[in-house]
């Protein structure tokens, strides 16, 4: 309970230092540890004082120790962690009237005026009605002589700010609840294990996921894993569902399909509100199809888990963001919630979020389940129109007249990434769905070039449906992908373009095909075949495409990079006192270094953008010396380093890990790691997965635009060559022309712009990385320059690091003549 010591504390509070509370309530969300972290480092920075509220509403009601200060260190190791570490209670208290009264007693015994609530609807429509309660809760609290007029004065106004963590994704006004993605992780990984075993006993398997009232999961998962058929609240099949179900499963079977998957939000009703359980679906299987079906429920391992990576990133941006809204609010500012839109962290009025979110459900219990899909966000719409084009593709409704059909040549250019076969089975089932022909070329630009023409099998070959339809969780590339560019040979690609009578050109990959894309644009004066709509959906880990701020293949790598940084950490933390440097991929572009350090809480990233310059180093030497003498044998010590790839020619990974451990004087040690290609591997994320099945459909829909125009009709039309991609808000398609001449840096291949430049200073302020600026890198010879003629400003720092800056450098030199440097 509140003790007199409490209270004094209280009142000794300087004007103008603010206190801000944080706590997690409702269910649990992967994520959460990294909005409270967040939440903790932003407020210190800041120069504001921060306070954990232990067990939810339940710590605010009862106070004492459930409320306590929280220091830098306190959320140290505290991204990698899943669940809550503050916790989480349902609080019945709360709900009531002189629940809140205790808790706005609470809160002004520890000088709080700021609430900072992560968690779903419920727990946020408590936390505004807390708000608007406030003066009067305070009013009543003096009248009854539990505070004094001049104890609550200070406190006259709560601001309140929302983060949604919910693994169900069920608020409106954003497209992302921290969580959900991690879910939707667990789910998919389950759900791909199953197909093996599906395919093997050539079984049907009903899956039931969470989403009592939002079919958020149910839905990605069934675009992520290609599911036969999906069950959501929002769009509930109509009565006779059994009938219509079969017909699709029956036609996957004829076509040769060995498995069947099905899968069921616990919210799944028809359109008279009848609850459809998996039971219910198992039956029909068995007794209608005669399968040999299975029910598999996932329950709360759904939960569980670490973040994923963009989960990581979204908690920390989203808890930063609150600290500022906190901060930039006024006593008239409504309570804001914390969301996302495309790609856009941005502040909506949480009591409009919550109406919006509740008008949902009233809207799906009126069966008016038209609103109620209007009312999602706008991708989810999309996503669903999506599923059931790619998975009924000969339904007869959908297919277009025989002279409208098209030839749709898609090609992989580039290193492989994940998503390239997600989007082309999302490419060859809508082309199928409609009646165009879809046409894979082989091996890339070199196998259309060279072996067009190989018997008895050449690089164009139109796809079968059978085989694509495995692709749909396949890393890499199926058709093969490689750098070679069309202008190689261009009047041979010219050529093929007229022999195979190619409409229209899906290309999938990264700057190699943006490149592509260009050289075939501009030789259409030249090649009258090449005057066909072009378009490039990004595929890469790098995310260097100009036009767009994501790629496929990017949230994988992020996914493995951070995966394996977790456990550098851990190896690192067990020794208590070691750094590891780790160089990341990524080409001339910092991206994926820079959202990873981020996931990961890197004390530095260094990337080509910026560079590594001596100064830099020196700091951030000093700052590992600073946190190793700081440290007093806490655990989770370990600490990383990103390097991009090309960040700097001089200062190597290995050359930095070396003077590192050189400066530390036995301190503590210094190792440095290469993921290499690694980071292109593997299962492709459920976030891959879905956006590569929205953006190729959107594809296919704008080649289908030029459908019957003319060559010069084509040429004329500078959108005829486009890149789809995220921009801010929105999804866009931006014309070649304008992309090559303003917004691309073709000597370090990479947009002009790069939005998330601006989230250096985040992970610099959360790592705790001293503010060192600089204009740009300085090279070896520059740095010998400066120190030139200034003998009297080369501090020991200086000398020691240019020592073992040559040292290292010769030592380098004399092993490739296979010598030893002397002692």
């Amino acid at each position: 309970m509140d003790s007199p010591a409490v209270r004094r504390q209280s009142m000794v509070l300087p004007a103008k230092k603010r206190r801000i509370a944080v706590m997690t309530s409702g269910g649990d969300a992967p994520g959460m540890n990294g909005a409270v972290r967040a939440v903790v480092r932003m407020s210190i920075a800041r120069g504001c004082e921060v306070y954990g509220i232990y067990e939810g509403y339940e710590g605010l009601v009862n106070g004492g120790n459930l409320i306590k200060e929280m220091k830098w260190e306190d959320v140290r190791g505290w991204l990698s962690e899943g669940g809550t570490l503050i916790g989480t209670a349902r609080c019945k208290s709360f709900m009531l009237h002189e629940g809140r009264l205790k808790a706005a007693k609470n809160m002004v015994l520890r000088g709080i005026d700021a609430l900072i609530v992560c968690g779903g609807d419920g727990s946020l429509t408590g936390a505004d009605i807390f708000r608007r309660e406030w003066p009067d809760l305070l009013d009543e609290l003096v009248q009854k002589k539990e505070l004094d007029l001049g104890q609550i004065i200070p406190f006259k106004h709560l601001n309140i700010v929302g983060l949604v963590g919910s693994i169900d994704n069920d608020m409106a006004s954003t497209d992302a609840t921290i969580g959900c993605y991690s879910s939707l992780v667990r789910i998919c990984q389950n759900i791909d294990d199953i197909n093996a075993t599906a395919t093997s006993h050539s079984r049907a398997f009903v899956i039931e996921v969470m989403g009592r009232h939002c079919g958020w999961l149910a839905l990605m998962a069934g675009v992520s894993t290609g599911a036969d058929f999906v069950f959501i609240p929002e769009h509930p099949p109509g009565e006779h569902w059994d009938f219509e179900m079969c017909e699709i499963i029956k036609k996957h079977r004829a076509m040769g399909k060995r498995k069947t998957i099905v899968i069921v939000a616990e919210g799944a009703q028809d359109r008279q509100l009848k609850h459809i359980s998996p039971i219910d679906v198992l039956n029909v299987l068995k007794n209608v199809l005669g399968l040999d079906t299975r029910i598999t429920t996932l329950g709360h391992v759904q939960r569980g888990g670490t973040a994923c990576a963009y989960d990581r990133m979204l908690s920390t941006l989203q808890g930063v963001e609150a600290v500022e809204a906190v901060l930039d609010a006024t006593p008239e500012t409504p309570s804001p919630i914390i969301s996302i839109i495309e790609n856009k962290i941005t502040r909506k009025p949480l009591v409009e979020a919550v109406q919006l979110t509740n008008e949902v459900t009233a809207a799906i219990k009126a069966k008016q389940f038209d609103k109620a899909m209007s009312l999602r966000d706008a991708e989810f719409a999309e996503y669903y129109n999506a599923h059931i084009t790619t998975e009924t593709i000969d339904a007869p409704h959908l297919r277009i007249p025989k002279e409208k059909q098209m030839r749709i040549a898609i090609i992989h250019v580039g290193a492989p990434a994940g998503g390239m076969n997600a989007a082309t089975r999302a490419a060859v089932a809508y082309c199928l769905s409609r009646g165009h022909t879809p046409i894979a070329l082989h091996n890339g630009f070199s196998g259309l070039q060279r072996h067009h023409g190989d018997k008895p099998l050449g690089s164009v070959r139109e796809f079968d449906w059978l085989e694509v339809d495995k692709w749909v969780s396949n890393g890499g590339s199926e058709i093969g992908t490689n750098r070679h560019l069309p202008s190689a040979d261009m009047p041979t690609t010219a050529k093929c373009f007229e022999l195979y009578n190619f409409e229209a050109l899906f290309l999938i990959g990264g700057f190699e095909a943006f490149t592509a894309l260009s050289q075939l644009r501009k030789a259409r004066e030249e090649y009258p075949s090449l005057r066909v709509p072009m378009v490039v959906l990004p595929a890469t880990i790098s995310n260097n495409v100009p036009g767009s701020e994501f790629s496929l293949g990017s949230d994988t790598c992020l996914n493995a990079l951070v995966k394996y940084c977790d456990d550098l950490r851990q190896s690192a933390s067990s020794t208590r006192r070691r750094v590891f440097v780790v160089e990341t991929q990524g080409g001339r572009s910092g991206y994926i270094a820079t959202l990873a350090g981020l996931a990961v809480g890197a004390v530095a990233v260094y990337t080509p953008e910026e560079g590594i310059n001596r100064e830099m180093l020196a700091s951030d030497i000093d700052h590992l010396q600073e946190c190793f003498g700081n440290d007093q044998g806490r655990g989770r010590a370990g600490k990383l380093i990103l390097r991009s790839e090309h960040a700097n020619d001089t200062y190597t990974t290995k050359m930095i890990a070396d003077m590192i451990g050189e400066e530390a004087h036995g301190r503590f040690e210094s190792c440095y790691e290469v993921v290499g290609r690694y980071q292109q591997g593997g299962i492709p994320s459920p976030m891959d997965r879905v956006r590569a099945v929205r953006l190729a459909v959107k594809c296919m829909q704008m080649l289908e635009e030029y459908q019957g125009k003319t060559g010069a009709e084509v040429m004329a039309d500078k959108m005829s060559a486009a890149v789809i991609g995220f921009k801010g808000a929105s999804v866009v398609f931006t014309d070649m022309e304008h992309l090559e001449t303003r917004e691309t840096n073709w000597k370090d291949r990479r947009p002009k712009h790069e939005f998330w430049l601006g989230l250096r200073p985040v992970i610099d302020t959360l790592s705790g990385r001293p503010d060192y600026h600089t204009s740009r890198s300085m090279t070896m010879r520059e740095y010998k320059d400066r120190l030139e003629g200034h003998e009297e400003d080369i501090t020991n720092r200086d000398r020691s690091l240019l020592m073992e800056i040559e040292r290292l450098k010769k030592e380098l030199e004399l092993s490739k003549a296979g010598k030893t440097l002397p002692l």
